[in-house]
């Protein structure tokens, strides 16, 4: 049972932090996505459903609970704090943010002439167009997950990113980024650069990468030594050893991560079976943002 250890968290654990090269893009996201919101709103004809707005703020605070909030001081003398805190950026603020169908709506959100300009670049055959059209290929997208992964929670690149800041926002940004890639097939927000996969090959999808992030989980949970030396010398915040706080750690990642991705598989299953329609999961084709100048 967790409790109170010897050592009480200082001030700064219980507090939010204030960096203004998280909260500015944060920020100006959810400004976009809300000014585009309500130019679209306001045309009966591509009227955004509530639920994306809802989704879109849910994963823009998403980001800033784990990058922002006491949850990123902890993460720094708690693995498994730091467990949840990637969990957040990867199975929380990745997906609400592309079920919200955020490029069509931002785009609106943005002067007419930026519009254009963003336009260019998603043109058919554009360079940017077409290496997004690569990443989000289904075997690249569960490959550069895993692999993003797997390399992160290896002890010498663990070890460097909790030493040095920047690379520990790298860190951070990887996961998200590669969060992003690994929804985008299952989720298949705009622009939609190729058919939508089948519901059938998307349970498959997420099923393969359950099992890979069990296999990790596992790893960390019945290791019976300390991967990271850093945690063996943190300040005990609460009455867990560096040995137990690494064991709950992995039970996150294989449990709460696995459940996370059940959810969406079952989900997946009822829309295969024809039970009943779920809009968090593509939603019907009117309810899709127009995309300016397509």
């Amino acid at each position: 049972m967790l409790g109170l250890g010897q050592a009480a968290a200082s001030p700064d654990a219980i507090g939010w932090s204030c960096r203004p090269e998280i909260l500015l893009p944060l920020s100006v996201l959810l400004a976009l996505y809300g000014v585009g919101w309500w130019r679209l709103s306001s045309r009966s004809r591509s009227r955004v459903p509530t639920w994306r707005l809802v989704s879109g703020v849910a994963g823009i605070g998403a980001v800033g609970v784990a990058l922002l909030s006491p949850v990123d001081h902890l993460a720094d003398d708690l693995f498994f704090i730091h467990m949840v805190q990637h969990l957040l950026l990867i199975k929380v603020a990745a997906p609400a943010l592309l079920l919200a169908d955020p490029l069509p709506v931002v785009l609106w959100g943005l002067p007419a002439a930026a519009r254009v300009r963003v336009g260019h670049l998603l043109a058919r055959r554009a360079p940017l167009r077409v290496a997004w059209q690569a990443l989000t290929w289904t075997p690249v997208a569960w490959l550069t997950y895993a692999l993003t992964l797997w390399l992160w929670h290896l002890p010498a690149a663990y070890e460097a990113a909790l030493t040095h800041r920047l690379l520990h926002d790298a860190e951070h940004l990887a996961f998200f980024a590669a969060g992003l890639l690994f929804w985008w097939p299952v989720i298949a927000p705009a622009p939609h650069l190729r058919p939508r996969a089948h519901h059938g090959a998307r349970i498959v999808y997420l099923v393969f990468a359950t099992f890979q992030e069990a296999g990790l989980g596992l790893v960390l949970t019945v290791v019976p030594w300390v991967l990271y030396p850093s945690y063996a010398l943190a300040p005990r915040v609460l009455a867990l050893t560096a040995q137990q706080d690494q064991t709950w750690g992995g039970i996150v990642m294989w449990g709460a991560g696995g459940a996370i991705d059940m959810l969406v598989v079952l989900a997946l299953l009822f829309r295969l079976l024809g039970r009943r329609e779920l809009p968090a999961l593509g939603g019907r084709p009117e309810a899709q943002a127009p995309v300016p100048g397509r």
